[in-house]
């Protein structure tokens, strides 16, 4: 089929770093426009260099550029708050969007898990990195044992947070945790996000905690190494960094989790699940410890694709 034309919105990390995997791995998608806000952005540079039509006056600048009329799909790569307006525009232009910020307009989509689910909305939401790394794991245990309480921690460092990231810290935790629920299959959820300043870079690192029903340790650990396999084929840097641990939370000794008091007890018993993770970049924009924008750009990529072949079909 011929390749479907794409715009990105936001010349940052995030932006930058998906154009260049659409221009290297898509045999599905060709770069329409790339856009900014800011004329001396390097994403904006780069883009030129590579030939890919630009503007810097943002969701009016890409409606003015003559290659607007043949894009069908536009990534918005900007912030939670600019992705209403931007949004309401290519809604009324009959665009396609996906969104990489946290406003989840849209459904939530983990391409491993709820992938194929949503390629007709107008609007799909890709959650976050926390939750594009974290998601499936609940989501592989929740499919064995059910999770009444799903926790996650990533940690991810300074350098690979540019200012959307930053400015869109508390939307970070409330979509993640509100896609574990909705995704991941728990009845709750909670995220926490940890901005790592060390030196040199850390790698992007994954926890994910589940309270669940006791069930077969064995059919868990497989299930959670099965759904690992599904992420890796489109992020070869996911892995687990230790074996699935396992422990019984006894009648003796419950654990009181305040986040569960919607679900009328905060006392738990059954069995804890917890899965550490590391998510190695590709280093096709930012260096190999930004994992974080690695998965994001991805997962991204990968519903795209799957899009433009309904969109083709």
């Amino acid at each position: 089929m011929s390749k479907i034309k794409v715009a990105i919105i936001g010349s940052g990390n995030i932006g930058t770093d998906l154009m260049i995997k659409i221009m290297r791995l898509s045999s599905v998608l060709e770069m329409g426009a790339f856009v900014g806000i800011d004329p001396a952005s390097d994403g904006l540079k780069r883009a030129e260099r590579l030939g890919v039509p630009i503007t810097s006056d943002g969701i009016d600048g890409l409606i003015a550029m003559p290659e607007f009329a043949d894009i069908r799909i536009v990534f918005d790569a900007t912030s939670a708050g600019a992705h209403h307006h931007n949004n309401e525009v290519l809604q009324a232009h009959g665009k396609r969007v996906i969104d990489l910020t946290p406003a989840a307009i849209g459904p939530y989509t983990i391409p491993p898990v709820n992938g194929d689910d949503h390629l007709d909305a107008p609007n799909v939401n890709m959650v976050t990195c926390g939750g594009q790394a974290t998601i499936p794991i609940v989501a592989a245990v929740n499919r064995v044992a059910k999770v009444h309480y799903g926790e996650i921690v990533a940690s991810i460092s300074s350098k690979s947070a540019g200012p959307g990231t930053r400015a869109n810290i508390d939307e970070f935790t409330e979509t993640t945790s509100q896609a574990i629920i909705d995704v991941g299959g728990a009845t709750r959820g909670k995220a926490i996000i940890v901005l790592n300043p060390a030196e040199p870079p850390l790698i992007m690192r994954d926890t994910v905690y589940c309270l669940c029903e006791d069930a077969d340790r064995e059919a868990i650990r497989e299930s959670v190494h099965a759904m690992v396999a599904q992420v890796q084929s489109y992020v070869p840097g996911y892995r687990l960094k230790q074996a699935v641990q396992f422990e019984s939370i006894g009648d003796n000794q419950p654990l009181r989790i305040p986040e569960m008091a919607a679900t009328g007890s905060t006392s738990f018993t059954g069995l804890k699940v917890s899965v550490f993770l590391e998510v190695e970049g590709a280093a096709h924009y930012l260096p190999a410890y930004a994992g974080n924008l690695d998965i994001m750009t991805s997962a991204a990529l990968r519903t795209a694709e799957k899009i433009a072949e309904r969109i083709a079909a």
